[in-house]
């Protein structure tokens, strides 16, 4: 993790090694933390769900990924795309607490500025959902 932080640029490095920092603290038990597609993160082991990512065989099942891009800081939170009451209270949430409007994919929440970083609501958002509960959610959107 350090070294990736390390390699992002002096505009985004301080936000988000903070940013790394608030999911690495508030990440439920039972997510490890690895390197994915060039990113910080955080997998549901192949130790605790053998099933892994269906797309990929024997890759463990991805959770919430960290990037810094060239234009922004990118959360890649793939329980708010599988679950809509998620999304819905991240946006809820997001709209009371942030003076900047929400910039996001169906899965990816960027950042093109430093200044409004709702660091505390990424820590709720993330703490919001245990590995047991992201696999049951994955599964059923799949009919595993």
């Amino acid at each position: 993790m350090h070294a990736y932080i390390e390699q992002v640029d002096e505009k985004w490095r301080d936000s988000f090694a903070k940013l790394a920092d608030v999911v690495a603290t508030n990440i439920p038990d039972g997510f490890e933390q690895t390197m994915t597609y060039d990113m910080i993160s955080y997998v549901v082991p192949l130790s605790s769900y053998p099933k892994g990512y269906h797309v990929t065989p024997n890759t463990p099942l991805p959770f919430i990924s960290l990037a810094a891009q060239k234009r922004h800081i990118a959360v890649y939170h793939m329980g708010i795309y599988a679950d809509n009451a998620l999304l819905s209270w991240f946006q809820e949430e997001y709209a009371k607490r942030v003076p900047t409007k929400l910039n996001m994919g169906k899965s990816c929440i960027r950042f093109t500025s430093t200044k409004n970083i709702p660091y505390d609501l990424i820590g709720e958002l993330v703490s919001k959902m245990t590995p047991a509960q992201w696999v049951n959610r994955y599964e059923g959107e799949l009919n595993i």
